[in-house]
Parts: C-alpha cells; sequence; structure tokens
C-alpha cells in the first residue's frame, strides 16, 4: 500500500469512532501492538528530544530499501501515536517518506486534541523519522 492509501485507511478507521475517548482508547490499544522494543535501543542518541514523555525511535533499510523503523514510549497515547506513525511511514522508500504528506493527523483530528507539548513531541517525531529517511537517502540504500 501506499503511504496515502494507509492514512487514508487510518482516516476510515477513526471516522468509525466519534467520541474522543474512544479514540483515545483506540490509539491507546495501537500503541499496545507495537513490537517489544529492546531496552539496549533505549539510549539518549535514539530518544527524540522536543517530547514531553520519552520516545525512542531507531531505523534500518531492509534488501529493498525500504525504511524500517522501530519505536517505544512511556506514555500510553504517545505509544499510539508513534504506532500510527510507525504504520504510516514504515516500510517505504526514502523519497516517498520524504515527499509524503502526512494529512492524517489533520483529518482524524489528532492535533486539535493533543496538549501543545504533545503536537510539539509529534513534530519531533515525525522530523526525526524524516531525518532518517534522508540519511538512508543520502547514503544510497
Amino acid at each position: 500500500m501506499t503511504i496515502n492509501e494507509i492514512q487514508d485507511e487510518i482516516i476510515d478507521e477513526f471516522e468509525g469512532i466519534t467520541d474522543w475517548m474512544d479514540r483515545y482508547a483506540y490509539i491507546i490499544e495501537l500503541g499496545e501492538s507495537l513490537p517489544e522494543f529492546p531496552d539496549s535501543e533505549k539510549t539518549p542518541a535514539n530518544l527524540i528530544e522536543g517530547c514531553q514523555s520519552r520516545v525512542w525511535i531507531t531505523a534500518e533499510t531492509d534488501a529493498e530499501g525500504n525504511v524500517i523503523y522501530h519505536a517505544d514510549s512511556d506514555a500510553l497515547i504517545v505509544k499510539g501515536i508513534v504506532a500510527l506513525l510507525l504504520r504510516t511511514l514504515s516500510g517505504h522508500k526514502p523519497d516517498e517518506i520524504l515527499g509524503a504528506d502526512l494529512y492524517f493527523i489533520d483529518r482524524i483530528g489528532l492535533k486539535d486534541h493533543l496538549s501543545p507539548t504533545r503536537s510539539n513531541g509529534l513534530v519531533a517525531m515525525v522530523k526525526q523519522m524524516r531525518n532518517y529517511a534522508l540519511a538512508f537517502k543520502a547514503l544510497g540504500r
């Protein structure tokens, strides 16, 4: 699936959940589905600056040159937000990630329902994920 197809799928899922308490519960559930993130990767180098809670993101490329992200957070809602970002961007080429307009964030109302510090953290997470894509592109991966 393309990044936009994944975003459209996420938007469709959230349209079926009208109450924001239920949306938060769903976001938390998504975070719980993230694969285990090794403690050895919870280092200052992988910590996202600008987040109120602690968020770690790492990335690698697969044999086809797709960027594969791994992440974790110590906050339930943030972990769910990270899961949404990973679902959207992981498994795509660096150019696709760098060119992506992450419109699902606004369309599901996430940006309007986050505190200013959480919104800043979301921006910092997206920036770091794009930085990884840029680095892999520069390396020709």
